[in-house]
């Protein structure tokens, strides 16, 4: 009865985590470029107990007893999916056509300088700078990086935006000059070697270079001829890929799981208790 408590108490610490992740894709399912998780539970390692010689009984399933102690959650995956594009004709308003590609954002990494993270969520702004120009920052004031890893930095009277398919960031002044910006467009080959840093934003492990997989099989940078390889869509977002039906059912299988778990625990408790009466 003390197994059963223990695997049980085991499972719902898992189950809690899965909870954590699906409140999580709930509350996102309106966040632009968030994409969603998803979490698969491994069985933990068996008890094996050799009782071949007083077991007799011919069977096929594997001679002894094996006894659980639970489950654990399996690495929680990344849906990597498009999300649909909701229009919203605003002019600093970008969102890609193709998966896998990302904008780049400069983010302190808490050393006075920036490291670049990538997201797909294209809601763009002007924040003003004392030098009287403009840049270019997303939701969270962060600046959005050109092709050449800089921030782009526009003048003050910016009046007209408008960005072309291959990423190029058309913008006119009040004075009728213009000017072409080569937005920042990095492609993930490989999604899964990426690390989640909060919300939106994805970026390279702290351990990167010890996984021994060269940069450049992981991320590519579009730029020069790979331009035409870009595919963005100006006066739109990108919605969040959480399907909130999928997303329901999960949570009302996992919330059972938990009861039963917990339930478990409940009658081996009683179990345990009629056992010392009766000693």
């Amino acid at each position: 009865m003390l197994r059963t408590m223990i695997s049980a108490t085991n499972t719902m610490s898992q189950l809690q985590e899965q909870l954590d992740t699906i409140s999580n894709n709930m509350a996102n399912s309106n966040t632009h470029g968030f994409k969603a998780k998803e979490t698969k539970f491994n069985e933990l390692l068996y008890q094996q107990f050799e009782n071949d010689k007083q077991d007799k009984v011919k069977r096929q399933s594997p001679v002894g007893i094996r006894i659980g102690v639970g489950a654990r959650l399996g690495q929680a995956q990344t849906n990597w999916k498009q999300g649909g594009i909701q229009q919203t004709n605003r002019a600093l308003d970008f969102t890609f056509t193709k998966p896998k590609q990302y904008f780049n954002i400069l983010m302190p990494d808490g050393k006075n300088g920036t490291k670049t993270v990538y997201t797909r969520q294209g809601d763009f702004y002007l924040s003003p700078l004392k030098n009287g120009n403009a840049m270019l920052v997303n939701t969270d004031g962060y600046p959005v990086a050109d092709a050449n890893g800089n921030a782009i930095v526009l003048k003050d009277d910016a009046k007209d935006f408008s960005v072309t398919e291959d990423g190029m960031l058309n913008v006119k002044y009040n004075n009728n000059t213009s000017a072409q910006i080569e937005i920042g467009v990095t492609e993930v080959e490989k999604p899964q070697l990426m690390q989640h840093i909060s919300d939106t934003y994805i970026g390279l492990p702290d351990n990167f270079n010890q996984l021994g997989v060269p940069r450049a099989n992981v991320l590519k940078d579009l730029k020069g001829v790979d331009r035409a390889q870009v595919a963005m869509q100006n006066g739109g977002l990108e919605m969040s890929n959480v399907d909130i039906s999928k997303e329901m059912t999960d949570l009302i299988s996992t919330q059972r799981s938990y009861q039963f778990n917990a339930r478990t625990i409940t009658l081996a408790d009683q179990m345990m208790g009629l056992v010392n009466e009766i000693r």
